[in-house]
Protein backbone atom coordinates (compact mmCIF):
# COMPACT_ATOMS: atom_id res chain seq x y z
CA UNK A 1 0.00 0.00 0.00
CA UNK A 2 2.90 2.67 1.29
CA UNK A 3 4.86 1.46 -2.09
CA UNK A 4 2.23 1.92 -4.24
CA UNK A 5 0.88 5.42 -2.88
CA UNK A 6 4.78 6.71 -3.26
CA UNK A 7 5.12 5.54 -7.04
CA UNK A 8 1.95 7.32 -7.89
CA UNK A 9 2.09 10.54 -6.00
CA UNK A 10 5.55 11.22 -6.15
CA UNK A 11 7.27 9.16 -9.31
CA UNK A 12 10.55 8.58 -7.30
CA UNK A 13 13.13 7.32 -9.23
CA UNK A 14 13.96 4.21 -7.21
CA UNK A 15 12.12 2.42 -4.62
CA UNK A 16 13.95 -0.63 -2.86
CA UNK A 17 11.77 -3.00 -1.34
CA UNK A 18 13.80 -4.57 1.57
CA UNK A 19 12.50 -7.57 3.28
CA UNK A 20 13.61 -11.59 3.95
CA UNK A 21 9.91 -12.16 3.05
CA UNK A 22 10.73 -13.46 -0.69
CA UNK A 23 7.40 -14.92 -0.69
CA UNK A 24 5.59 -11.52 0.02
CA UNK A 25 8.19 -9.88 -2.63
CA UNK A 26 6.98 -11.82 -5.26
CA UNK A 27 3.60 -11.47 -4.90
CA UNK A 28 4.12 -8.03 -5.37
CA UNK A 29 6.13 -8.43 -7.94
CA UNK A 30 2.90 -9.63 -9.72
CA UNK A 31 1.31 -6.37 -9.11
CA UNK A 32 1.56 -4.46 -12.07
CA UNK A 33 2.18 -1.47 -10.43
CA UNK A 34 5.61 -2.56 -9.69
CA UNK A 35 6.75 -3.84 -12.64
CA UNK A 36 7.65 -0.06 -13.69
CA UNK A 37 11.30 -0.23 -13.06
CA UNK A 38 11.12 1.93 -9.83
CA UNK A 39 10.69 -0.91 -7.33
CA UNK A 40 13.72 -2.76 -7.09
CA UNK A 41 13.33 -5.85 -3.91
CA UNK A 42 16.41 -7.05 -2.20
CA UNK A 43 16.22 -9.88 0.39
CA UNK A 44 17.77 -8.82 3.31
CA UNK A 45 17.17 -8.84 6.97
CA UNK A 46 17.56 -6.00 9.45
CA UNK A 47 20.17 -8.20 11.63
CA UNK A 48 22.71 -7.90 8.46
CA UNK A 49 24.52 -4.29 9.04
CA UNK A 50 26.78 -5.42 5.54
CA UNK A 51 23.70 -6.28 3.78
CA UNK A 52 21.99 -3.11 4.86
CA UNK A 53 24.71 -0.75 3.93
CA UNK A 54 24.40 -2.28 0.16
CA UNK A 55 20.56 -1.84 -0.09
CA UNK A 56 20.89 2.05 1.39
CA UNK A 57 23.95 2.77 -0.89
CA UNK A 58 22.13 6.28 -2.76
CA UNK A 59 19.09 6.49 -0.76
CA UNK A 60 17.64 9.17 0.25
CA UNK A 61 14.88 8.62 2.72
CA UNK A 62 14.21 5.37 4.47
CA UNK A 63 11.05 3.85 6.44
CA UNK A 64 11.97 1.51 8.99
CA UNK A 65 8.90 -1.11 9.58
CA UNK A 66 10.64 -4.11 10.49
CA UNK A 67 9.67 -6.09 13.32
CA UNK A 68 8.85 -9.28 14.89
CA UNK A 69 5.31 -8.59 16.67
CA UNK A 70 3.52 -11.29 17.97
CA UNK A 71 3.05 -10.89 22.08
CA UNK A 72 2.76 -13.95 22.91
CA UNK A 73 5.97 -15.17 20.54
CA UNK A 74 8.13 -12.40 22.15
CA UNK A 75 7.31 -14.09 25.73
CA UNK A 76 8.61 -17.45 24.69
CA UNK A 77 11.32 -16.15 22.13
CA UNK A 78 12.79 -12.77 24.02
CA UNK A 79 16.37 -13.18 22.56
CA UNK A 80 14.91 -13.49 18.93
CA UNK A 81 13.13 -10.37 19.51
CA UNK A 82 15.66 -8.03 20.54
CA UNK A 83 18.07 -9.18 17.44
CA UNK A 84 15.39 -7.63 15.05
CA UNK A 85 13.31 -4.58 17.39
CA UNK A 86 16.53 -3.50 18.81
CA UNK A 87 19.50 -4.69 17.19
CA UNK A 88 18.01 -4.59 14.30
CA UNK A 89 16.76 -1.02 14.99
CA UNK A 90 20.46 -0.34 15.84
CA UNK A 91 21.56 -1.70 12.42
CA UNK A 92 19.43 0.65 10.85
CA UNK A 93 20.88 3.83 12.10
CA UNK A 94 24.12 2.95 11.59
CA UNK A 95 23.51 2.00 7.96
CA UNK A 96 21.39 5.00 7.55
CA UNK A 97 24.57 7.48 8.52
CA UNK A 98 27.37 5.42 6.88
CA UNK A 99 25.29 6.42 3.72
CA UNK A 100 23.96 9.43 4.20
CA UNK A 101 20.42 9.13 4.07
CA UNK A 102 18.39 12.36 4.32
CA UNK A 103 15.71 11.41 6.75
CA UNK A 104 14.68 8.00 8.36
CA UNK A 105 11.58 7.36 9.82
CA UNK A 106 10.75 4.46 12.09
CA UNK A 107 7.15 2.72 12.78
CA UNK A 108 6.19 2.16 16.80
CA UNK A 109 3.40 1.23 18.46
CA UNK A 110 1.18 2.36 21.30
CA UNK A 111 2.81 -0.84 22.99
CA UNK A 112 6.07 0.72 23.48
CA UNK A 113 4.09 3.41 25.90
CA UNK A 114 4.89 2.13 29.70
CA UNK A 115 5.07 -1.87 27.88
CA UNK A 116 3.98 -4.56 29.78
CA UNK A 117 5.35 -7.51 27.40
CA UNK A 118 8.47 -7.73 26.04
CA UNK A 119 7.29 -6.88 22.42
CA UNK A 120 6.31 -3.44 24.13
CA UNK A 121 9.78 -2.95 25.57
CA UNK A 122 11.57 -3.97 22.59
CA UNK A 123 9.65 -1.24 20.83
CA UNK A 124 10.41 1.01 23.92
CA UNK A 125 13.89 0.63 22.82
CA UNK A 126 13.90 1.33 19.38
CA UNK A 127 12.37 4.07 19.40
CA UNK A 128 14.85 5.30 22.27
CA UNK A 129 17.48 4.00 19.55
CA UNK A 130 16.36 6.30 16.82
CA UNK A 131 15.66 9.49 18.96
CA UNK A 132 19.12 9.46 20.31
CA UNK A 133 20.70 8.57 16.73
CA UNK A 134 20.11 12.69 16.27
CA UNK A 135 22.80 13.24 17.97
CA UNK A 136 25.14 11.53 15.84
CA UNK A 137 23.61 12.67 12.85
CA UNK A 138 24.95 16.27 13.59
CA UNK A 139 23.12 19.51 12.17
CA UNK A 140 23.00 19.01 8.65
CA UNK A 141 23.05 14.72 8.68
CA UNK A 142 20.75 12.09 9.21
CA UNK A 143 17.37 13.04 10.33
CA UNK A 144 15.52 10.47 12.81
CA UNK A 145 12.11 10.62 13.58
CA UNK A 146 9.41 7.97 14.71
CA UNK A 147 5.66 7.35 14.32
CA UNK A 148 3.38 6.03 16.31
CA UNK A 149 0.00 4.45 16.08
CA UNK A 150 -2.38 1.44 17.10
CA UNK A 151 -4.21 -1.06 15.08
CA UNK A 152 -4.33 -0.61 11.49
CA UNK A 153 -7.61 -2.30 10.83
CA UNK A 154 -7.32 -5.08 8.44
CA UNK A 155 -3.71 -5.61 8.38
CA UNK A 156 -2.30 -9.03 9.25
CA UNK A 157 -2.46 -10.16 12.62
CA UNK A 158 -5.06 -7.66 13.41
CA UNK A 159 -8.62 -9.02 14.92
CA UNK A 160 -10.95 -7.78 12.10
CA UNK A 161 -9.80 -10.69 9.85
CA UNK A 162 -9.51 -12.97 12.96
CA UNK A 163 -13.41 -12.36 13.67
CA UNK A 164 -13.89 -12.65 9.89
CA UNK A 165 -12.54 -16.31 9.88
CA UNK A 166 -14.21 -17.16 12.82
CA UNK A 167 -17.60 -16.68 11.45
CA UNK A 168 -16.89 -19.50 9.23
CA UNK A 169 -15.98 -21.79 12.46
CA UNK A 170 -17.98 -21.03 14.82
CA UNK A 171 -17.62 -18.45 18.24
CA UNK A 172 -16.34 -14.56 17.86
CA UNK A 173 -13.47 -14.67 20.51
CA UNK A 174 -12.90 -11.90 22.65
CA UNK A 175 -10.71 -11.17 25.70
CA UNK A 176 -12.77 -8.63 27.16
CA UNK A 177 -15.50 -6.41 25.88
CA UNK A 178 -14.89 -3.45 27.36
CA UNK A 179 -10.91 -3.73 26.21
CA UNK A 180 -10.49 -0.31 23.90
CA UNK A 181 -7.71 0.00 21.36
CA UNK A 182 -7.25 2.44 18.60
CA UNK A 183 -8.05 2.17 15.07
CA UNK A 184 -7.34 3.55 12.01
CA UNK A 185 -7.37 2.41 8.34
CA UNK A 186 -4.14 1.99 6.09
CA UNK A 187 -4.73 5.26 4.52
CA UNK A 188 -4.71 6.92 7.27
CA UNK A 189 -1.51 5.34 8.36
CA UNK A 190 0.10 5.98 5.38
CA UNK A 191 -0.60 9.38 5.24
CA UNK A 192 0.87 9.88 9.00
CA UNK A 193 4.32 8.63 7.76
CA UNK A 194 4.42 10.63 4.51
CA UNK A 195 3.30 13.87 7.32
CA UNK A 196 6.67 12.73 9.51
CA UNK A 197 8.33 12.68 6.56
CA UNK A 198 7.13 16.42 5.23
CA UNK A 199 7.40 17.63 8.86
CA UNK A 200 9.59 15.64 11.18
CA UNK A 201 12.87 16.98 12.73
CA UNK A 202 15.56 15.64 14.58
CA UNK A 203 13.72 13.45 16.65
CA UNK A 204 10.41 14.40 16.33
CA UNK A 205 8.04 11.74 18.02
CA UNK A 206 4.21 11.79 15.55
CA UNK A 207 1.39 10.33 16.68
CA UNK A 208 -2.55 10.08 14.68
CA UNK A 209 -5.30 11.34 16.57
CA UNK A 210 -6.83 7.92 16.29
CA UNK A 211 -10.46 7.09 17.40
CA UNK A 212 -10.92 4.20 19.43
CA UNK A 213 -14.09 1.15 20.50
CA UNK A 214 -14.28 -1.33 22.36
CA UNK A 215 -13.70 -4.76 21.43
CA UNK A 216 -17.32 -5.49 22.27
CA UNK A 217 -18.56 -3.08 19.62
CA UNK A 218 -16.50 -4.21 16.86
CA UNK A 219 -17.29 -7.96 17.49
CA UNK A 220 -20.84 -6.67 17.20
CA UNK A 221 -20.58 -4.26 14.07
CA UNK A 222 -19.08 -7.41 12.25
CA UNK A 223 -21.73 -9.74 12.97
CA UNK A 224 -24.31 -7.05 11.45
CA UNK A 225 -22.46 -6.65 8.26
CA UNK A 226 -22.09 -9.67 7.84
CA UNK A 227 -25.77 -10.85 9.12
CA UNK A 228 -23.62 -13.50 11.00
CA UNK A 229 -25.30 -15.41 13.94
CA UNK A 230 -22.42 -16.23 15.56
CA UNK A 231 -22.00 -16.10 20.10
CA UNK A 232 -19.74 -14.38 20.89
CA UNK A 233 -17.44 -16.20 23.55
CA UNK A 234 -15.32 -13.99 26.01
CA UNK A 235 -12.00 -15.67 27.05
CA UNK A 236 -10.72 -13.38 29.33
CA UNK A 237 -7.24 -11.05 29.14
CA UNK A 238 -3.90 -12.75 27.42
CA UNK A 239 -0.79 -12.52 28.92
CA UNK A 240 0.99 -8.78 28.05
CA UNK A 241 -2.68 -7.27 27.32
CA UNK A 242 -3.94 -3.94 28.66
CA UNK A 243 -7.47 -2.90 29.41
CA UNK A 244 -6.39 0.01 27.08
CA UNK A 245 -3.86 1.10 25.08
CA UNK A 246 -1.88 4.74 25.22
CA UNK A 247 -0.45 6.73 22.26
CA UNK A 248 1.04 9.47 24.60
CA UNK A 249 2.10 9.72 28.18
CA UNK A 250 1.33 12.69 30.12
CA UNK A 251 5.04 13.89 30.25
CA UNK A 252 4.40 13.70 26.39
CA UNK A 253 1.71 15.22 26.39
CA UNK A 254 3.03 18.61 28.27
CA UNK A 255 5.22 19.11 25.46
CA UNK A 256 2.79 17.97 22.32
CA UNK A 257 2.40 20.63 19.63
CA UNK A 258 -1.25 20.07 17.61
CA UNK A 259 -0.95 19.59 14.57
CA UNK A 260 -4.63 18.60 13.34
CA UNK A 261 -4.70 15.31 12.82
CA UNK A 262 -1.64 14.95 14.68
CA UNK A 263 0.34 15.91 17.69
CA UNK A 264 4.52 16.70 17.37
CA UNK A 265 6.13 15.40 20.35
CA UNK A 266 9.81 16.78 20.17
CA UNK A 267 12.81 15.09 21.67
CA UNK A 268 13.19 15.66 25.17
CA UNK A 269 16.50 18.46 25.05
CA UNK A 270 16.92 18.31 28.64
CA UNK A 271 20.99 18.26 29.19
CA UNK A 272 23.08 14.88 31.20
CA UNK A 273 22.25 17.19 34.43
CA UNK A 274 19.98 15.15 35.73
CA UNK A 275 20.29 16.26 39.29
CA UNK A 276 18.40 19.10 39.07
CA UNK A 277 15.12 17.69 38.07
CA UNK A 278 14.91 15.59 41.45
CA UNK A 279 15.20 18.89 43.42
CA UNK A 280 12.47 21.25 41.49
CA UNK A 281 9.92 19.24 39.07
CA UNK A 282 6.69 19.96 36.71
CA UNK A 283 3.87 21.20 38.48
CA UNK A 284 1.77 21.26 35.18
CA UNK A 285 2.77 17.29 34.98
CA UNK A 286 0.27 16.41 37.47
CA UNK A 287 -2.88 18.63 36.10
CA UNK A 288 -3.29 16.76 32.87
CA UNK A 289 -3.79 12.28 31.84
CA UNK A 290 -2.10 9.86 29.04
CA UNK A 291 -3.29 9.71 25.80
CA UNK A 292 -5.36 6.67 25.39
CA UNK A 293 -7.73 4.86 24.31
CA UNK A 294 -10.27 5.43 27.08
CA UNK A 295 -10.48 9.17 27.10
CA UNK A 296 -10.36 9.59 23.04
CA UNK A 297 -13.09 9.91 20.85
CA UNK A 298 -14.81 6.82 21.25
CA UNK A 299 -16.48 4.79 17.86
CA UNK A 300 -19.81 3.18 18.62
CA UNK A 301 -20.68 0.49 16.86
CA UNK A 302 -22.04 2.41 13.60
CA UNK A 303 -18.87 4.41 13.67
CA UNK A 304 -17.00 0.71 13.47
CA UNK A 305 -19.10 -0.02 10.57
CA UNK A 306 -18.38 2.63 8.91
CA UNK A 307 -14.41 2.22 9.56
CA UNK A 308 -14.55 -1.55 8.39
CA UNK A 309 -16.68 -0.97 4.86
CA UNK A 310 -13.11 1.04 4.24
CA UNK A 311 -11.88 -2.19 4.13
CA UNK A 312 -11.63 -4.29 0.85
CA UNK A 313 -12.57 -7.83 1.83
CA UNK A 314 -15.46 -6.11 4.16
CA UNK A 315 -16.73 -4.31 1.03
CA UNK A 316 -16.27 -7.71 -1.39
CA UNK A 317 -17.99 -9.64 1.71
CA UNK A 318 -20.91 -7.16 2.58
CA UNK A 319 -21.64 -6.76 -1.83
Amino acid sequence: MFVKTITERFNPRRVIVYSRDEWKQSEMQKDKAFTQGQVRFFLGDVRDKDRLCLAMRGVDFVIHAAALKQVPAAEYNPHEFIKTNVDGATNVVEAALDAGVSKVIALSTDKAVNPVNLYGATKLCSDKVFVAANSYGGESGTIFSVVRYGNVVGSRGSVAPLFANQRESGSLTITNPNMTRFFMSLDEAVELVLFAFENGNSGDLFVNKAPAGTIGDLAVALKELFKADNTVKVIGTRHGEKLYETLCTREEMIKAEDMGDFFRIPADNRDLNYAQYFSEGEKDISLIEDYHSHNTQRLDKEGMKQLLLKLDFIQQEVN
